[in-house]
This record gives C-alpha cells, structure tokens and sequence, in this order.
C-alpha cells in the first residue's frame, strides 16, 4: 500500500506539500496541486482524514444553516456550497430551521456548539446578539449570506437597488400603471427581503413623478400558485388594471404571466411583467429578470470561509469583513416591452 511519502516522491514535491494538497489545509500552487493529485491517482492513495484532522485540529466539516430547503433559492445556494465544499474536500451538515423557533433554538443552543464544525455560513438569517454570542463563544469562523449582521464578513445582494432598477426598465418602456408583488409580512421575519424590494419599487416610482396605486400593491408566498391567484384577480378587476408589475421573484412573476394569459391578455403587448432571481425556467417562460446567481452565492460563501480558515492558522491580523454587494445582472427577454397605448 502506497503511503504519503511514495505519493511525495513520485510528485516531486514535499511530504507537507502532499498533506495539504489533498486536505485543502494551506496554500499550494495549481501545478503542485495537480502533480499531488495525479500522483495520488496512480499510487491509488487516499489521505486519512481522520488522521489529517487530528493533526490539523480540523473536522473539515463546514455547517449551513438556512430556514429551508425547498425554495429555488436556498436550494441553489445549498448546491453551489455543496459543489464547492466538495471541490476542497471539505463535507457538509445541512441545519435547516423549517421557520420554526424551537428548531432554530435547538440549532444555536446544542448542534452548533458541539464543535464538530469548522466554521458556519448561514443563509437570510438575522442572527439574534445571543445567537452571535454563543457562535462567537465556539470560536468558529462565521460567514452571513443575504443579509448584513455586525462585524461578521457577509455576501448579499442590493435588493433596493435591484428593485429600483427593474421599476426603471418598465418605467422607461413608457409604463405608468404599475403593480407590485411582493411577499407576505411572513417572509419579512429576519432581513425584510420583501420590504426592501417594495422599497426599491416605490422609490424609483417617486423618482419618476408616478403615484402608486395601493390596489396594486399585491403580496404572496412567493410561490407560482400564490401569485397566480392574486394577479388573476387584480387582473379582472372591471375599474381598471395596471399595464405593467414587477414581481419580487420570478416564480411569481411565472405565476403573474399564467394568470394574464388566462384571461386572454397578450404579453407583452397588453401585459409586461419582470422578475427578480434569475430562474432557470425564465427563458422558457421569456421573462426579463434581475439574476441573483444564489449558485455564485454559495461557492463565494464557502470561498470566503475558505480564506477565513486559512488566516486562522497564522499569526496575521483577522481579515476585515467584506461590505461589497454580490454582482447582479439585468437580462432581457421578451416579457416586457412599451404599453399598447404608448
């Protein structure tokens, strides 16, 4: 049986240099790595983790705790993670909230505090001073994605300004009756997502000298089914219906464009509609987005773990936290275009 030290040998490199390569503990040049891992491939070696964890005080285990995982976004975030974990050799414990506070008490008062992690990356969670205290506590490198907490490196998006600038595009098309759909006051629990986004909304409408009409403003579970219900009637509402809506997630919006056809109505012709998120469904349906990339999200959230872990291990001064907002991109399809009447 081949042991590191054939492995070594044979890539030219040092004992340590193989250690690390194969653990993804410490930095280590692409051609180096690449050399250790071919090397190891022909020996048939694998590294004991077991052993590597010992050594390196590492369970090389890294926790996600998200409210859930049955949403398009926070299942994108869990796989881009989950890809990027994977690609470091590192495995993943998966706590999932359900919403409930008696499970996110059980997650932050018992789970997290055994110190089989490494580091933690929560997602859309507003972390209470008592949650931060006790993770502080463990000594654990934390990364918040999609929201901003105090003094805690954080990958986010700038749903106001995300909001404002799809409000723009429907407003420049020559639009000035528009809807808004946004979430329920539920899903306003911990970073106000679906306040943010209305924020954005009203605010590009002011900018714009446009009156909101409070009939208009509509909200949902952020489910197709939910917002298909809402716009179907807004839609047939005999004294007058908008010409455009911005939806707060695209399967909202896929939701808002079966309830038009439905009724006959012709998008975008007679109804524009524009989402926010990126689905991979948006080009199916034709709908023009904002595109989060929660996929992107996930690895920069496991890449920036990444770098924590390794400062961790030396003398150097802590790594500030980051406060830039995750790239967006606008995409054009065929879902908006100007009012009949413009």
């Amino acid at each position: 049986m081949a042991s590191i030290k054939d492995v070594a040998l044979r890539a030219g490199v040092s004992v340590a240099t193989v250690s690390r390569a194969l653990s993804g503990n410490g930095k280590v040049s692409a051609a180096s790595r690449e050399a250790v891992q071919q090397a190891a491939k022909e020996l048939g070696y694998v590294l004991s983790y077991n052993a590597s964890s010992l050594a390196s005080g590492r369970s090389r285990n890294i926790g996600i705790v998200m409210p859930t995982v049955s949403r398009w976004y926070y299942a994108n975030v869990l796989q881009g993670a989950t890809q990027e974990l994977n690609e470091r050799g590192y495995d993943l414990t998966l706590y999932n909230t359900s919403g409930e506070q008696r499970h996110r008490d059980a997650v932050f008062q018992d789970l997290l505090m055994r110190q089989r992690l490494d580091g933690v990356i929560t997602v859309t969670l507003k972390l209470t001073d008592a949650e931060l205290a006790q993770l502080r506590a463990v000594n654990k490198p934390l990364v918040a994605l999609g929201g901003l907490l105090p003094k805690v490196d954080t990958i986010r998006v700038d749903d106001f300004n995300i909001a404002s600038l799809a409000t723009e595009h429907l407003i420049s098309l020559g639009h000035r009756d528009i809807a808004f759909l946004g979430g329920a006051d539920i899903f306003n629990v911990d970073f106000n997502l679906p306040t943010a986004r209305l924020d954005g909304f009203e605010y590009a409408m002011d900018q714009a000298d446009l009156a909101v009409n409070p009939q208009w403003l509509l909200d949902a579970d952020f489910t197709m089914a939910g917002a298909h219900q809402k716009v179907r009637s807004m839609l047939s509402n005999p004294r007058g219906r908008p010409t455009a809506m911005l939806c707060a997630s695209d399967e909202m919006a896929f939701g808002a464009i079966m309830a038009a056809r439905d009724l006959g109505l012709s998008l975008p012709g007679d109804f524009s509609v524009i989402g926010i998120d990126g689905h991979e469904l948006g080009e199916l349906f034709g709908l023009t987005t904002v595109a989060q990339h929660p996929s992107a999200q996930g690895e920069a959230a496991v890449a920036r773990m990444m770098e924590l872990l390794d400062e961790s291990t030396s003398e150097a001064k802590a790594l500030a936290p980051a406060d830039e907002f995750f790239p967006t991109e606008f995409v054009l399809r065929t879902s908006t275009a100007p009012p009949a009447t413009h």
